[in-house]
């Protein structure tokens, strides 16, 4: 029997599986479909083999880190949480998908990377505080760019300006797809029934962090804690699909005790390994060099050089699950 897929994704917090909205889509997807992934929950992207998160490692080595993109790989694979979906049932699911990525997502990707005071307390503190050292000092500004740009992208609007108007015109957007979430979902447990679908899988990772995560502005959040039927949505998902988190593989009726990955040994074979690794050692020594200098931490003087008694030790990260 062959191996199956490998899923990297980020690890979970405030009761949720997963922080991150593409992570939460594809591990509901996987759940509601039944297949079976082994699972690599990290807070460090450079270990996975693409260098980004999620990434779905196949059988025959190939990497896809978009979701539509490993959910059609696992459909393909035999693993369809649509396939009792009618024509028109998965018309309407594709239009809803669509809404999501045109209304709600803008919205999200402001709450979370652009708002100052949830980026600050929130976005920025969770992942500086769960990164491996050196990552933390510049990798989520990196992240945040990123976002940025995927916001641009979104709105078609390459001078997109944050500011008390875009705040509300994504908000109003965002509300209106909120609105007709509810009403399509009505008393109904799943979207399209009693068996989850892909929509529910999207729907659930949009929401889930809006629902869960602590935002000093939190517009959003209670607006849609103000829908009942979406906000007992998301909690009875993660009631169905995830009472445990950190279990090492899940499938159908799989039952695993959490384990730890090894240390190194499941990496061994990621694709130029040892070339990574020498660079991220020189960009986070330059990083940090620069940031030591522009602070006056450290200067450059005229003067003789004199014998430090004790250099300074840098420890490694002690929270994240794969350096354990």
């Amino acid at each position: 029997m062959a191996a199956p897929d490998e899923l990297f994704c980020w690890e979970g917090d405030w009761g949720l599986p997963s922080v991150s909205t593409d992570c939460l889509v594809v591990l509901a997807y996987a759940q509601f479909a039944g297949a079976p992934l082994k699972l690599r929950k990290m807070s460090n992207p450079w270990r996975s083999p693409s260098g980004l998160l999620p990434t779905l490692r196949t059988n025959q080595k190939e990497s896809l880190t978009r979701p539509s993109d490993i959910i059609i790989h696992l459909r393909k694979q035999k693993y369809n949480a649509d396939y009792d979906l009618s024509a028109k049932e998965g018309a309407d699911s594709l239009a809803f998908t669509s809404l999501l990525e045109e209304k709600l997502k803008p919205a999200l990707i402001y709450t979370f990377w652009v708002e100052p005071k949830n980026y600050v307390d929130v976005t920025r503190r969770w992942y500086a505080d769960h990164m491996p050292f050196p990552l933390n000092f510049f990798l989520p500004g990196r992240m945040q760019r990123g976002q940025l740009e995927k916001l641009r992208l979104l709105r078609g609007d390459e001078g997109l300006e944050a500011g008390e108007e875009l705040e509300k015109e994504l908000y109003r957007d965002a509300v209106e797809c909120l609105n007709l979430l509810s009403q399509r979902l009505g008393s109904q447990k799943f979207f399209f029934g009693d068996s989850p679908c892909s929509l529910d899988a999207y729907v659930f990772g949009h929401l889930a962090p809006v629902l869960k995560s602590k935002l000093p502005n939190s517009k959003l959040q209670q607006h849609l804690k103000s829908l009942d039927n979406l906000s007992s949505f998301c909690s009875n998902i993660l009631l169905l699909y995830f009472p445990q988190d950190g279990r090492e593989t899940f499938g159908p009726k799989t039952s695993c005790s959490p384990a730890a990955a090894p240390e190194g040994g499941d990496f061994d074979h990621v694709p130029n390994k040892r070339r990574k690794q020498v660079l991220s050692a020189l960009v986070a020594l330059g990083a940090m060099l620069s940031y030591a200098l522009l602070t006056g931490m450290v200067s450059i003087q005229q003067e003789a050089l004199q014998p430090q008694p004790q250099p300074m030790t840098i420890g490694s990260h002690e929270d994240e699950d794969e350096d354990n």
